[in-house]
């Protein structure tokens, strides 16, 4: 049901990866404790009691990702695996479409996708590393345009039973999602051609620490693709907010493009361009069926939506791309 052995075995066999392989086992224990996590024997219990159906095709390059079979399903066993995947609400990112049952995910991270796409390099062949992945949408995104192996990490227990609902249906090879923070990467890693963190910079409490981090995952020359939430102004301007940001109470830095910019070339990061800025609407980000608790809509301020709740600036997130020294 969730097995790693695949993965544990490959690196073993690779040079850069086999230190890691070794500490592998016991990382994914922890996070993974039924002890520490009360909620997990049941998304567990949803996840083995997922229909056993074969795909024919699989999608990893459409906005949907998911898997068909022909002859379709009928009536019953669809509602049988609407029924069960409910059961690991809420689902944050996708969409994806599992045999006609469409996980109507609270982001649209297709759209993201898209915005980010100009600024890419060519991921055909590169092992690439998705730092908060969530359930793994954009994973599968980047094996479909040609990855040989994404590693996806993400802390919460959740996301990566998810992952692991999904895969029962994808069943690729190349992508796994691990139960890990940033924090349990080996240090000075440089394994990685292309890594991605994608709205995860502002829940840092320093970001100069996570942007080196980032760093040190990638080979030397491999890309960084940085999506986070910025604020207008010039360089050097910076948003702290005291107390929460839109409900949200892990948000400490809100950089303006041009001062994230420089925290990157700081960092000696080179080519480091700004891809894409965009303010988010309730259109990419809301309350579905498959996601029923408050969303972008409850966080903004009713009589201005250019505000939150508080008063601070609405989301506004860009995409920077930068490369290793």
């Amino acid at each position: 049901m969730i097995d790693y052995g695949p993965l544990i075995d490959r690196w073993q066999q690779d040079v850069l990866l086999a230190p890691w392989a070794e500490r592998l086992h016991t990382q994914i224990a922890s996070g993974l404790a039924v002890e520490r996590y009360g909620d997990l024997p049941r998304w567990l219990e949803a996840l083995a009691a997922l229909p056993d159906i074969t795909a024919t095709t699989r999608r990893l390059d459409s906005a949907r990702v998911g898997a068909d079979r022909q002859p379709e399903l009928d009536e019953a066993q669809t509602s049988a695996l609407r029924d069960t995947l409910q059961r690991l609400h809420p689902w944050r990112k996708g969409p994806f479409d599992l045999f006609g049952v469409h996980i109507d995910t609270e982001w649209r991270s297709d759209w993201k996708w898209e915005r980010l796409l100009p600024g890419l390099d060519d991921l055909n062949g590169r092992r690439v590393l998705d730092v908060g992945c969530g359930s793994g949408y954009h994973c599968w995104r980047m094996a479909g345009a040609g990855a040989r192996e994404v590693i996806g990490i993400d802390p919460t227990p959740l996301f990566v039973v998810q992952y692991w609902a999904l895969q029962k249906y994808l069943q690729h090879p190349g992508v796994w999602v691990l139960p890990l923070g940033i924090q349990h990467m080996p240090a000075n890693l440089q394994a990685f051609d292309s890594v991605f963190s994608m709205g995860v910079l502002y829940h840092r409490r320093s970001p100069m620490d996570h942007l080196q981090e980032l760093r040190d995952c990638l080979r030397p020359g491999g890309q960084l693709i940085l999506e986070t939430l910025v604020i207008d102004g010039p360089l050097g301007a910076t948003l702290v907010p005291e107390g929460r940001y839109a409900r949200m109470g892990n948000v400490w830095f809100l950089p303006s493009p041009d001062t994230l910019m420089s925290w990157l070339r700081k960092l000696k990061f080179r080519d480091v361009a700004l891809v894409d800025v965009s303010i988010t609407t309730v259109e990419e980000q809301r309350q579905t069926e498959w996601m029923r608790f408050q969303s972008l809509a409850d966080f903004l301020d009713p009589e201005d939506a250019t505000r939150t709740i508080e008063g601070y600036p609405a989301p506004m997130r860009a995409v920077v791309t930068a490369r290793a020294p």
